[in-house]
């Protein structure tokens, strides 16, 4: 854990939570305020997790005003509908530093919109931490104050998944898979990454395909997956999406061994969707409400207060976010445009931060350093089933019929 100089452990956890550095120096705005400045998908492909995300940003602002602010100001967001669009994404960003004059700037949802709104941000010399662009993409840019507020990058999500698949033994291993997935830099990595793994182990692969972000209808492609009848399918997918891939999947009677889909599994409309229907289906989750990290305990309680239910990995990703940033600007003493910006990066680059999603540092790229677990639903609920060390309950394989 980072320790600023003359503070104690206990100082410096509270502090990325959401304390005050009371002795910090005000930001350059002279409205006694921090003005934070967020476009989000909250309508078009990516509104419902943008929806999860925009309750994170405003879970973290409303914590962190509660214990003072940043530097002794108020935070501020304001908050733009970039309608999953990547035109509106940049216009948005655009707008927010030029004419908002915003002292700090949050990411949006989806790697998509998160590579053009990292642009903007990288011309006007703007820290950008995000939460949700990981695709590989994302870190081949170049940019160079881009931090991603997860643990993992997208094509290694389902790391300990092709793990488990290929130390089976020989007699019980999948010998066949199904890969599909949205044509978006997050699940495509996702879905290529496990199809690499796997075929590098000795899976056969049967299926292999692309669909675009506005697809609705998945009849085809569902009946595609059914007729390969292949032991794993994996779905690099938003949310709609992987709804409506699996009820295709499941009006076929198609049941195969091992079933995988980005991103829909780790959201509560998920089992109110499908029902009975999760039952066994696996999902990449950087969050687990009940882990043992540094102030998950305040987060959740915060969380199931304001909103009820429990917080999903978004909401936990944008809350890091807000931690990731809240950290650096009280370590510089400094939330305005300018000289700040690339204090705030420099600081980060060799710093690492508690948030709710676990201890975060970066490489030089802006990529955690840490990996995601899997979880599965079992008996209604998602749990942790890899790695074991991190395990909520036992894999079940092959998966029960839905």
């Amino acid at each position: 854990m980072w320790i600023r100089k003359g503070l104690t452990v206990a100082a410096a956890a509270a502090l990325a939570f959401g304390a005050v550095s009371c002795g910090s120096s005000p930001g350059g705005r002279d409205d006694g305020k921090v003005l934070i400045g967020i476009s989000i998908p909250l309508t078009g492909d990516f509104a419902e997790p943008g929806k999860s995300v925009e309750q994170g940003y405003r879970l973290w602002a409303e914590t962190i005003n509660g214990k003072g602010g940043l530097l002794g100001k108020q935070v501020e967001l304001k908050i733009l509908d970039d309608k999953s669009q990547a035109e509106a994404v940049v216009s948005d960003y655009e707008a927010l530093i030029a004419q908002d004059q915003v002292d700090l700037i949050f990411g949006p949802y989806s790697s998509r919109l998160v590579i053009p709104a990292a642009r903007v941000a990288e011309e006007y010399g703007m820290l950008f931490v995000e939460p949700a662009g990981n695709a590989a993409e994302v870190f081949e840019q170049g940019f160079q104050n881009l931090f991603y507020g997860g643990p993992s990058v997208a094509d290694t999500s389902f790391d300990h998944l092709v793990d488990h698949v290929l130390a089976m033994p020989e007699e019980q291993r999948p010998k066949t898979a199904a890969i599909v997935a949205m044509d978006d830099p997050f699940p495509k990595a996702t879905a290529h990454g496990v199809r690499d793994q796997l075929r590098d182990g000795g899976v056969e692969i049967v299926v292999d395909e692309l669909y675009p972000p506005n697809q609705t209808d998945f009849s085809g492609l569902a009946a595609k997956v059914a007729a390969s009848n292949a032991d794993i399918v994996i779905g690099g997918a938003a949310y709609q999406d992987a709804v409506n891939l699996i009820i295709g999947l499941q009006q076929l009677n198609y049941d195969p061994e091992i079933a995988g889909f980005t991103t829909a599994p780790t959201h509560p409309e998920f089992a109110k969707a499908l029902g009975a229907g999760t039952a066994g289906i696996l999902a990449p989750t950087s969050y687990s409400p009940d882990a043992r990290h540094e102030t998950n305990a305040e987060f959740v309680a915060a969380y199931e207060e304001k909103f009820g239910g429990r917080p999903n990995e978004d909401h936990a990703a944008a809350f890091a976010t807000g931690q990731v940033v809240a950290a650096a600007v009280e370590a510089v003493g400094c939330a305005e445009q300018g000289e700040c910006q690339q204090q705030l990066v420099d600081w980060l680059r060799n710093a690492e931060v508690p948030t709710v999603v676990g201890p975060l540092s970066w490489d030089d790229a802006g990529r955690p350093k840490s990996a995601s677990m899997v979880l599965q639903w079992q008996d209604g609920v998602s749990r942790i089933v890899l790695p074991a060390d991190a395990a909520e309950a036992e894999f079940i394989y092959p998966k029960p019929g839905w």
